[in-house]
């Protein structure tokens, strides 16, 4: 087997991801910490509870990114606790904040912050949130510029929302997998829309306080394949889902006007047009999708099974799929901009795939770096193990293992060989021998 480094760019950012209800611990104003109260919302009837403890010890993790040799890392702020009541600012709230994005500062960890990672405050909720354009838009344009204005000294590098695709379709399309739970189609395009809206609002507000403010956000993108390439009726139902929810909104911020079954009683878009400085691809795996004739609501189609013989993740999260990866990048690249991985990872308790998930899809990275498409950074979701949504807690992304019961941390095998491609600015042959060494047939070959 040959040897060989895949180097990456310099100044390339290597970082992890996190989002402030899944770490910080005490989020009880906002519209998740009611829906955990619910018996059958989240599995094992978890709770958030204290979470990772990062409101009080945030820095212990800090410490730990600079134990494995990151130089970026992308966080949340929850907007509930900046405004506990509508109109209100809490500034211990903010305090605590800054001094958390000081705290990266200091140890050489440039922050992204993240506006809304799937969390409103309670009072939003009561007023349908992101159900109601002219209600919700100049209010997340305001906390945009409360943002700015608070943190703009020690951050300008913002992400306005992270995955409205996900967030249209878990919280009106999934049968009840995200407050509030609803099933309704039409709404779930509406909600996409209001987000998109509410980035571009953001966009211009985060520059008017921060003319040299970078602002993009996080879309997570899934391959739509036909679940049987000799039915054509399955390539046309996974053509219409993968340009619905792969690539609908990015063709609205390059044209300033919805596709056509996006734009289905739609506000204007003309706002939207240009407001990217940068683009987050969130990327975990791809999607079969199978014509259904009965599933008019959701455009004739409905998600097939995985082929047989894919390496799937734990509790059934995916499929590994790292050329899904390249596939995403190819088309987001079409945009324009630096392009960042603002979350890649996978469930992985044992780690024992979290290695070679690890070095094939940094080598995917390497090769869009070679097409001369403007990868700028990889955050790897996620640092450590915290609290997933509606799996609650058994589900273990982390490069450290978390036991959110003591708050004891271990840094897995995966975690140290993220050390080292951080530290090296590369993937080396020996890297991949020592940490995934099934792979070097395959990744060095003769």
């Amino acid at each position: 087997m040959s040897k060989a480094t895949f180097n990456f760019p310099k100044n390339f950012k290597w970082g992890t991801a996190t989002a402030a209800h899944q770490v910080e611990g005490g989020n009880t104003n906002n519209q998740w910490h009611i829906w955990e109260q619910t018996p059958g919302h989240i599995a094992n009837n978890d709770k958030s509870g204290l979470a990772c403890d990062w409101w009080n010890n945030a820095e212990a993790d800090f410490d730990r990114m600079v134990e494995i040799n990151q130089n970026a890392h992308r966080l949340s702020i929850e907007w509930s606790r900046i405004e506990p009541r509508e109109g209100v600012y809490d500034t211990a709230a903010i305090d605590r904040y800054r001094q958390m994005l000081l705290g990266l500062r200091q140890r050489g960890i440039e922050p992204m912050v993240t506006l809304h990672h799937f969390t409103n405050p309670i009072w939003l909720e009561e007023q349908s949130a992101w159900e109601n354009a002219d209600l919700v838009v100049p209010k997340f344009e305001r906390f945009a510029e409360k943002a700015a204005q608070s943190f703009g000294d020690l951050c300008d590098f913002w992400c306005t929302i992270n995955e409205p695709n996900i967030y249209g379709v878990m919280c009106y399309l999934s049968g009840g997998r995200m407050p509030p739970g609803k099933e309704d189609m039409p709404l779930a395009l509406r909600v996409m829309q209001n987000m998109m809206l509410g980035h571009a609002a953001a966009y211009h507000a985060l520059h008017r306080v921060q003319p040299m403010a970078r602002v993009g956000f996080a879309h997570h993108i899934r391959p739509m394949q036909p679940a049987s390439r000799r039915n054509p009726l399955d390539g046309i139902a996974a053509k219409i889902v993968d340009g619905m929810f792969n690539w609908s909104l990015f063709n609205v911020i390059q044209t300033g006007k919805w596709d056509r079954l996006m734009g289905r009683g739609a506000p204007s878009a003309k706002a939207l047009k240009g407001t990217l400085d940068w683009v987050g691809v969130n990327y975990y795996t791809r999607q079969f999708i199978k014509f259904q004739h009965q599933n008019n609501g959701s455009f004739f189609a409905e998600v097939s099974g995985h082929p047989e013989g894919a390496v799937i993740s734990d509790f059934n999260y995916g499929e590994i799929y790292p050329q899904g990866f390249l596939i995403a990048l190819r088309k987001t690249a079409q945009l324009g901009v630096p392009i960042y991985i603002t979350e890649n990872g996978l469930p992985d308790e044992a780690d024992a795939m979290r290695p070679a998930f690890l070095a094939e899809h940094v080598r995917q990275i390497w090769l869009a770096a070679n097409f001369n498409w403007n990868i700028a950074g990889y955050y790897h979701w996620s640092l450590v193990d915290n609290f997933e949504w509606g799996e609650g807690w058994r589900m273990k992304f982390g490069l450290y293992a978390v036991d959110h019961i003591t708050q004891t941390r271990a840094l897995r095998k995966s975690g140290r060989l993220y050390g080292e491609i951080s530290k090296a600015n590369a993937l080396s042959a020996e890297m991949v021998q020592e940490y995934a060494p099934e792979l070097m047939e395959k990744m060095f070959p003769d």
